[in-house]
């Protein structure tokens, strides 16, 4: 689920393999409006794990020219991408 378009968009990704995880996220990143500055990412914590760790790889070092920064969230099963500071 996609929360609307705005300045954070909220895109949850439980129950996904992180390969599907992965395009949800590409998508999202394509589709988000100039206004948007953070896309956060609810995956989980005990099943999350696999997710977490891709988003950390495939979007920390600059693979992803939207993405400026990646950060954890306000607990374990969040993680968020900085497209543009607030």
């Amino acid at each position: 689920m996609i929360s609307q378009p705005g300045p954070i968009i909220e895109l949850d990704l439980h129950g996904l393999r992180a390969a599907d995880a992965k395009k949800k996220i590409d998508a999202t990143i394509s589709n988000a409006d100039p206004g948007t500055y953070r896309i956060r990412l609810i995956h989980g914590y005990n099943r999350g794990d696999s997710i977490r760790t891709m988003i950390w790889e495939e979007y920390r070092y600059g693979r992803e020219p939207k993405v400026i920064r990646v950060e954890g969230g306000w607990n374990e099963g969040i993680t968020e991408l900085v497209l543009r500071e607030f």
